[in-house]
């Protein structure tokens, strides 16, 4: 591939440079070397296997609202938050009154997830950059650090990543008029028919995405949704169930540097890389699913030994735990109607099955309680 197929960096008369993309996708599309198309092949392979086990999962609703969570705490820790996927699971209940203030940023990422999957299950459903505005509205309206983030618009102004301004910057992106240019090509190649396969055509508009940068601020958090949205969208999905958040957390620092690979042409650098987290993330997907069937297995045992009222009572529970894995007295009632020393003796009951077990053992008075074994479960997993 020529070095300059993505774009080229030009001075601005402001005297900083600015990268400004080339047409896009370029005359000849994409050709990649036989060992990315079967390493694609082999990750298409991957995800149609997590697809297809995720179906027999009796919780799955429970399991995406989960990996949402987790995916929001990665993806948001990419940009700097330090709360965690538990600080978001308490404040979304309020079992927890110290949590730290930046657990906002997961809690609207959570938010853009979840009013983007209500709106892809819309009949005629467009993939599109209003979409993506919306997503991004979402995302910030109201957010901790969305000051002068300009939520649902895409920028009029000059953005840059690292440094104090343009001219000292690591990466300048487009100014806006080649911004809008850029997006108007990236959306008509969301549907162009070529023959690009549709898990590396997901790592290319990712990047282009990120190259663009047309957001003020928000734009990594949007573009990494916008994998997911695109895989489903397309089809290549049939439940939203691969979110890369994590595998770019993990290797955070390589992600930046494969990005700017991309920048400078080295697409096939950016789309291996890519692909590699599609396959640990599909992988390590599947092994989750794995772990949380044994233990739902494990767990139903133990409330099978109950007596029959008490079974009745931890079957109702049960499942609601997928979801909400840490609770307190107030929560139990409210699932269950029962009075305070019944939603107790039930707290009690689970921890003396060792289900549920005390999140701070030197509290006494607002315990909350914590399905360790299953919260461990997807925290083992970074």
């Amino acid at each position: 591939m020529p070095a300059n197929i993505i774009g080229t960096y030009i001075q601005q008369p402001q005297g900083y440079r600015a990268f400004i993309p080339s047409p896009f996708p370029p005359a000849g599309a994409f050709a990649f070397e036989g060992s990315i198309i079967k390493k694609a092949s082999e990750a298409t392979r991957l995800v149609g296997k997590l697809d297809g086990i995720t179906k027999l999962l009796p919780d799955l609703d429970f399991f995406l609202l989960m990996y949402l969570r987790k995916d929001a705490a990665a993806s948001s820790q990419i940009e700097g938050t330090m709360a965690t996927m538990i600080d978001a699971i308490e404040a979304e209940v309020g079992t927890n009154t110290s949590i730290p203030s930046d657990v906002d940023d997961i809690l609207h990422y959570i938010k853009a997830l979840r009013y983007g999957m209500a709106r892809a299950k819309e009949d005629n459903f467009p993939l599109s950059l209003r979409f993506l505005r919306e997503l991004h509205r979402e995302l910030m309206t109201r957010a901790r650090s969305s000051q002068f983030a300009n939520p649902g618009e895409f920028r009029k102004t000059q953005n840059w990543i690292g440094g104090t301004r343009p001219d000292n910057a690591r990466f300048v992106p487009p100014p806006a008029a080649q911004m809008n240019q850029s997006l108007g090509e990236l959306e008509k190649y969301i549907y162009q028919e070529d023959d690009t396969l549709t898990i590396i055509k997901a790592g290319l508009l990712h990047a282009q995405f990120e190259t663009i940068h047309p957001f003020l601020d928000g734009n990594g958090r949007t573009g990494r949704m916008f994998i997911t949205f695109y895989l489903w969208h397309q089809r290549f999905l049939e439940n939203p169930v691969l979110f890369l958040s994590s595998y770019f957390k993990k290797y955070q620092q390589l992600y930046y540097e494969k990005l700017t690979d991309y920048h400078n042409g080295q697409v096939a650098s950016w789309i291996d890389f890519f692909l590699d987290g599609v396959i640990e993330i599909s992988n390590e997907a599947v092994d989750i699913i794995d772990k949380i069937t044994n233990l739902r297995e494990q767990d139903f045992m133990k409330i099978q030994k109950l007596g029959k009222r008490a079974a009745e009572s931890a079957v109702q529970i049960m499942p609601k735990l997928y979801g909400q894995p840490i609770v307190n007295v107030s929560i139990i009632q409210q699932w269950t109607g029962y009075s305070r020393p019944g939603a107790q003796e039930v707290i009690n009951r689970f921890v003396k099955m060792k289900i549920l077990s005390k999140k701070n053992k030197d509290v006494t008075y607002g315990q909350s309680y914590v399905y360790k074994e299953y919260l461990n479960i997807f925290a083992d997993s970074k």
